[in-house]
């Protein structure tokens, strides 16, 4: 069918950093799905490891599960040998480690900006670089980067989160120029609001919950599944002339004014 060969994932290799988390797990999970070959990443293994069991009792067996520490270019590089030697190849990569935090502005200790910096921007940076070379070496590729609501204008209460995402949009655009004619397409995914549990308990009490919601035309908080329509064409064919582009899939809230 033509909606098939537009869509057709079959067989692509997929590097789903941080898929350990609340919403790359739901994608590493749509990919596989799809018959793609799942390398799931994340700096807790046992988070992995349950997000593959998950996957291998849906009958795909073609995942493996692999530690990494984002802010360490070494370990990028163990990454991709090891991916490699499996694999052979690396067709699409979704850079999606990261940390938040709540903390007030005066408050924020170097070490907590270091950590939210480290695990946003600087894991992104990494993988590009690490990952992006092997993809403009073979001169295919697809890269989508995990950029926020709070890239621009920024949200309260996320004040280095904010910043590494604007960060993370800003490289996802420059990227995309760099490798326009080199196979290689560099995009982003601009979600909404997800709210973890973690995100519950530390972020959004009842006043934030309505603000949120009240700047939200559908009026309702995002599901994890509900990203990966975007995420599935990002890595497909169907988004061949789709480069630098950040995706909104937030309920309508960056459309919002009064």
């Amino acid at each position: 069918m033509y909606i098939d060969k537009l869509f057709n994932l079959k067989n692509k290799v997929v590097v789903a950093i941080g898929s350990g988390g609340h919403l790359c797990s739901e994608m590493a999970i749509s990919f596989a799905r799809c018959g793609c070959k799942v390398i799931l990443v994340d700096k807790k293994i046992e988070k992995v490891k349950k997000i593959e069991n998950e996957i291998n009792n849906e009958g795909f067996n073609e995942t493996l599960s692999l530690s990494m520490d984002v802010s360490i270019k070494k370990e990028h590089l163990r990454v991709l040998e090891i991916i490699l030697t499996n694999f052979k190849k690396i067709d699409v990569l979704i850079n999606g480690a990261g940390i938040n935090g709540a903390t007030p502005f005066f408050n924020i200790s170097e070490e907590e900006w270091d950590e939210i910096m480290d695990s946003q921007i600087k894991g992104t940076f990494f993988g590009c670089q690490v990952f992006g070379e092997h993809m403009v070496r073979n001169k295919s590729g697809c890269i989508i980067n995990i950029s926020s609501a709070s890239a621009g204008p920024p949200l309260s209460k996320a004040f280095t989160y904010s910043a590494s995402k604007a960060a993370i949009k800003n490289l996802t655009q420059n990227l995309a120029r760099e490798w326009g004619t080199m196979g290689v397409r560099v995009n982003a995914i601009r979600p909404g609001f997800f709210p973890t549990k973690w995100n519950l308990e530390n972020f959004i009490d009842e006043n934030r919950k309505k603000a949120i919601l009240g700047h939200t035309p559908m009026k309702r908080f995002g599901s994890p599944n509900e990203l990966t329509g975007a995420i599935l064409w990002l890595a497909s064919d169907a988004s061949s002339f789709v480069t630098g582009s950040e995706i909104c899939v937030d309920g309508g809230y960056s459309c919002m004014t009064i």
